[in-house]
């Protein structure tokens, strides 16, 4: 299990599979830097950014499907520990992102379904609706798409929220992290923390 948590009752969580950009989101979010890295899987512990006197932090959760050098069973090991850590807090989780790559994602989630799995992006998503922390989905790399709006229909599509995207602006959020376009998922966080009472906590994504 994930050790060192800090004690904090507010908290948003960045999920996803490896190589999505968790880590560069979570940079342009906080404003500090993470280790991130050209292989999949370099993050194998969660990443906390906190602020002691507000309560809140933000958290980068390991990536979990492919990692590079990594044995399967210790791949599965990472992916039940983020399943116990978000069971465990989702109270006080205010926010569960799940990143995906923009480009990448509609393919990987189709190239599993064809063979008669849950897709992983998928099986992230309706697992926050189960715990009680409705889901953001931050699709990024959004300079590496051509028809944006044709693709978030597709990815809306696979989570079984009915298309066209911008009637789901409020959990659908293009993003380029590594451009520091991040105003849709700021946007989106601010209308979670205003639901959950934490209007202090806005300043943080603004």
């Amino acid at each position: 299990m994930f050790e060192d948590r800090p004690d904090r009752d507010a908290e948003v969580v960045l999920v996803g599979r490896s190589n999505v950009g968790k880590s560069t989101l979570m940079r342009e979010l906080t404003g500090h830097d993470f280790s991130t890295g050209g292989k999949p899987g370099v993050t194998r512990q969660p990443n906390h950014f906190d602020w002691a006197s507000e309560g809140f932090m933000f958290t980068d959760l390991p990536g979990f499907g492919f990692m590079s050098g990594v044995e399967e069973e210790h791949r599965e090991a990472i992916k039940t520990n983020i399943v116990r850590y978000l069971e465990e807090n989702a109270d006080s989780i205010l926010a569960g992102v799940v990143v995906m790559d923009g480009k990448a994602a509609v393919d990987i989630i189709d190239r599993h379904a064809e063979r008669g799995n849950i897709p992983h992006d998928v099986e992230m998503y309706g697992f926050l609706e189960d715990v009680g922390v409705e889901p953001i989905v931050a699709v990024n790399k959004t300079d590496k798409i051509d028809d944006l709006d044709e693709r978030l229909d597709e990815i809306c599509d696979r989570l079984g929220l009915y298309p066209p995207w911008q009637q789901w602006s409020d959990r659908i959020a293009p993003i380029c992290a590594k451009r520091g376009d991040i105003e849709a998922l700021e946007e989106c966080l601010r209308t979670r923390f205003h639901e959950h009472n934490r209007d202090d906590l806005l300043k943080f994504v603004s």
